[in-house]
Parts: structure tokens; sequence; C-alpha cells
């Protein structure tokens, strides 16, 4: 099998087990306001289009940029052909207009369902996905604009397709973004000029379009330092005049882009604003707010990158069971002294069905952590958005969560990917298959938008302490509710201990470093990691019970499917029993750590 042009498996079936016979969505969110006019059936039918759009027209220039990627020449960008037919034919599935609001012409579908579709494109070509960021910002706009800047820019950029970007990072201020140099000079009414230069910025430079709108972060002239000092401009490439009609080339231009490890389709940009021309731009809702307003892209962004370590996780591991499967290597270990013995596939030895249970569990574990979180979403969306009064709870627990799908499946994916390249022995290493790829286009997303630790103080500093655990404990609560439930009965009773001492394991290791951060918050430095990671270990086994719970009743209702059922109960066991004890060392590891680290002399190191 070759890794172009069909490397990518999706897996329709639990992506539907999930949105539909666990999380219940054409219950809960299909059909009711502010969602559009979908019921379940719609639902699955467009899941089914999309991954046909993703398997026949996206998935074949998946490699196309190894040997052809993109170009910078005088500040333009040309895309590779296979790349710029993917992007066409997204467009002309409509998977752009699936989650826009039906006031914006899109078809009003609820998170949940979104991010479900958007699985099967990252899966099949992450670099594509990324040049859809279009309608993220329209979003945006539409709900943090000016009603003069909704008029201006959103017409043309549902109707003409213009790109979109996030503009934080600059090359002496990284993750530190409170320290942006980048500097806004107000020049009269509601027009601004930009100057300084940006770097890392995804798919801020394409010929696939006629239009790019920048979002960017500056700190206007007299504000003060930090983050609470930046400002959020739309700067397009192309001036946008009052009537929406584009104006001249605005002093925003390509510089650089980057040569990187992977994930070469998508092109990372060098910007440099007000070089020679003035770079315009309009204040975001005419509000001096930005890095409040910009956490709305930011937060999708996290999520995005979640699903995309997951989807890239699934698709290896299938990859993976279909080599298994297929490759017959040695005899059966238990004929292993016998020379005249058959030879079986690999499958049948031990070690490689544990190393692909291993992917199987975390891959269906991942997938049900962003969609829970999807469905989170939705509620927040059905009680009136976010900030919404009604809404606090599920925006909090959404909150809570968007680390976990951030930093875990990124995290935790790359090591998943090392083992799916394993299973393949020596000839995952060639090219002839799309595991080295997938490592390689992977690593990045346990670094951009947040590294892991990012993840982890975000999730302890913020989110925790925000409400003094508050949510925290109702998540907690729940998961101790499955327990003392019974849910899955006698058949699930050995993983709910596991689970339950999981919680317990858990709750000792967060007192652990509550008391130790009254020494030191160095010790949240040392071990955020560690309980970012466990928490969601626990959250995962935790939707794994409740997912071969729900397996066991379809059983008796839908016994044609019985083996996949049996693969949710399999899942869920391997997960309760190899993974959850796993938290009570990680508590230990809590426990019993010092500073000692931070004594030891730079010389030393």
């Amino acid at each position: 099998m070759s890794s172009a042009p069909n490397h990518y498996k999706a897996n329709l079936r639990d992506l539907n087990f999930n949105l539909f016979e666990f999380l219940e969505i054409g219950r809960s969110s299909l059909g009711k306001a502010p969602f559009g006019d979908f019921d379940e059936t719609a639902a699955r039918q467009t899941l089914e289009t999309f991954a046909e759009v993703c398997l026949e027209e996206m998935a074949p220039s998946f490699t196309e940029p190894e040997h052809n990627p993109p170009k910078l020449e005088n500040g333009a960008v040309t895309l590779p052909p296979g790349i710029q037919k993917a992007l066409a034919a997204y467009h002309e599935s409509g998977m752009g207009q699936l989650e826009l609001p039906v006031h914006l012409g899109g078809m009003g579908a609820p998170p949940s369902l979104g991010w479900a579709a958007f699985e099967l494109m990252v899966g099949a070509n992450p670099a594509v996905a990324f040049y859809t960021l279009g309608g993220v910002l329209a979003r945006v706009i539409d709900r943090l604009g000016t009603a003069a800047q909704k008029k201006r820019f959103l017409p043309a950029m549902m109707e003409r397709r213009w790109v979109g970007t996030m503009v934080l990072t600059e090359p002496d201020a990284g993750s530190d973004v409170g320290a942006a140099r980048a500097k806004a000079r107000h020049v009269g009414g509601d027009v601004w000029e930009l100057e300084g230069v940006k770097r890392f910025i995804t798919s801020a430079e394409t010929d696939n379009t006629e239009n790019i709108i920048h979002m960017v972060l500056a700190r206007p002239e007299g504000a003060g330092p930090g983050t609470k000092g930046l400002s959020l401009f739309i700067v397009p490439k192309f001036w946008v005049e009052e009537n929406g009609a584009p104006g001249e080339r605005n002093g925003v231009v390509c510089t650089k882009i980057e040569d990187k490890m992977g994930l070469k389709g998508s092109v990372t940009c060098e910007l440099t604003f007000g070089d020679g021309k003035p770079a315009r731009g309009l204040l975001l809702g005419e509000v001096h707010d930005g890095i409040r307003q910009m956490f709305h892209i930011i937060e999708q962004a996290r999520m995005a990158v979640g699903i995309k370590s997951m989807a890239t996780v699934s698709t290896a591991y299938l990859n993976a069971l279909e080599f298994a499967k297929d490759r017959k290597q040695g005899s059966d270990l238990m004929q292993a002294r016998d020379a005249k013995a058959p030879r079986v596939t690999i499958l049948h030895h031990p070690d490689v069905r544990r190393m692909l249970m291993e992917q199987k569990a975390h891959a269906e574990g991942m997938r049900a952590l962003c969609l829970y979180t999807a469905s989170i979403q939705d509620q927040v969306e059905l009680k009136g958005g976010h900030r919404a009064l009604e809404a606090a709870e599920y925006d909090s627990l959404n909150d809570l969560l968007l680390p976990l799908v951030k930093g875990y499946c990124s995290d935790r994916g790359y090591e998943l990917l090392g083992t799916a390249l394993q299973c393949f022995g020596g000839s995952g290493y060639l090219k002839d298959y799309p595991m080295e790829q997938y490592i390689r286009d992977q690593k990045i997303d346990s670094l951009y938008e947040g590294t892991t630790h990012i993840q982890a103080l975000d999730l302890l500093l913020r989110k925790v302490a925000r409400d003094g655990g508050a949510t925290l404990q109702r998540l907690l609560g729940q998961v101790r509710a499955t327990v003392e439930s019974g849910e899955g009965g006698k058949e699930l009773e050995a993983e709910r201990t596991a689970l339950s001492k999981g919680l317990a394991d858990l709750e000792t290791m967060l007192g652990a470093l509550l008391g130790k951060m009254g020494e030191s918050i160095y010790h949240v430095g040392m071990q955020g990691n560690r309980v970012l990671l466990s928490l969601a270990d626990l959250v995962v086994g935790w939707l794994l019970v409740r997912h071969a719970a729900v397996a066991l009743e379809r059983m008796k209702t839908n016994p044609g499917d019985k083996t996949f059922y049996m693969g949710k109960l399999a899942s869920a066991r391997w997960f309760c029993h190899e993974v959850l004890p796993g938290i009570a060392h990680a508590a230990r590891m809590v426990e019993q750590g010092t500073l000692d680290l931070m004594e030891v002399p730079e010389e030393a190191f």
C-alpha cells in the first residue's frame, strides 16, 4: 500500500456511535435554535458525503507537498496543484458552510457535527484544513465586530471565500505574547496603521483566494505593557472599502515561509507590516480588548489541533491494523520451536495485539473526549452562547476541557504514532507507508497554540483556580456518579472499580499539589504536565466505560453489529486496566516531588 492517494482511513462507525448512540445529538442538539434544520438522518448523510469528499478529493494530495512544496516569490505564495484542487472540492462540497450560522448563509450545524466533519478533513489532509479558517474569523467578526465592520467584511468573506489568519507570534515574543512589539497608530476615523514583524503565521499568504483577512494583535501607542495592552485589528491583504469592495494592496507582506520538519503543505509565514507602505487596519469592535477577543479564535484553534492529533492517531491505527491483518511473519508463539509450523499474520502475535489495542483504545478515547467537549459547546450555544448567564456552567466546563483536548491528544498522540509505526517493522520507516509523514506532520501539534505545559498552566492556574475548583469538582462528580450508579452492570464491575481507584488517586494528586503550591509555584511548573495527562486519562477512562455500557445494551438490540460493540468493550477494559493504574504512580511522584532541580547550577546542565 502506498501513502498516496488512499492513505486515509476514516472511522465513520465510531463517529456515528459517539454522536448518535452515546451523545444522542439527534435528541439534544439537532434542529434546535439557534442551529439549522438538521435531523439525525440528514446529519449522518452529511458525514457520509464529506467522508467521500475527503477520501477522494483531499487525501490524494497528502504527500504532494513533500516533493512539490508551496513556493514564495516576490511576496506571493503558490500552492501545489493538488492542494488547490482539494480546497476547491472543500468549497464545492459545502463543508465551508456547515457550521456557519444560518443568518450568514450557512447550514447552522451544531459544534458536535461541525467538529466531527472537521475530523474527516484534518485526518485526510491536515494542510488543507488550515486554509479554511475564514469561516471561524467570519463568526468572530459577526460576534464581536461593529455593525459597520460586519457589513464591510462578512458578505465578501462568505461569498468570495476569503482566507483568514490569527496573527500573534513575533520573533522575540513566542509564547510570551505580552512581550509583543508590533505597534498600532490611530490615523483618523476608524483607521489604524500597524508596524512590526510577526512569525509562524499559518496560511498568511496563498494564491487560492483573492483576499486574506489577518486578525492582528498589536499595541496601540500609549497602551500599557503585557497582554492587557494589546488590541486586535482586522488587517486585510487588500484594503476593503466601506461598501465591501476590494481596494488597493495593503502594506502587509509575506517576507519568508518556514522550511519545516513536516506539514509542508501548510505555509507558515513571516509577515512584515508597514515596511515601505502603511499597513491599514480596523480596531475590532472599536474596543481595546485584544487578548480576550483573540481567545475566541485561539480556543477554536486549540480544539482543532487536538482533533487533528486524534484524527491522525485514528487513521494511523487503522493503517497499522490493515497491515497486521495482511503481513505474514513467523509462526504462532506457541509453536515457535516447530520449524514446520505455518506462518501467521502478525495480528496473531501478542505484542502486536498489545500495540494495536493501545492505539485503538486511545484513538476511541480521544475521539470520545473531543466530541464530548463539542457536545458541551452545543449546550453553550443552546443556552445563549459564550458568556450568557444561563450557559455559565457549560461555558466553564468547555474551558476546563479544552486544555485536555489540545494538550493530551497532541502529547500522547506523538507517542502513539511511534507505536503505529512499530507495527510495520522496518517498512514503517519507509515513505511507502504514511507513518513517518504522520509523525512529522503531527509533532507540531504539541508545540503551537500553546505547548503542552502552557496547556497545563492554563488548566491549573486559570481554569481550575478561577472558580476555586468548582467546575473540576462537578466534572469529577460525574465520574463518581458513573462509579456509584453501577452503570454497565456486573459486566463492567472491574472497570468501574479501576475508575474509582483512578479518581481517588487523582484527588490525592491534586491535594498534594495544592499543599505544595503553598511552598512554591515552581511545583506547578514541575508537576503540571503530570496532572493534565492524569486528569485526561481519568476523563477518557470514564467516557470509555460509559461507551461500553451503551455497547452492552446495543448488543441486545443490534446483534448484527456485535463485533463493533465487542470492540468498544475491549477498548474500555484495556484502558481501565492498563492506563488508569498509572494515575497512582503519577500521584506518588507529585507527593514526593521536590524542587531540588531548581538548585542545580546552570553550568551542571
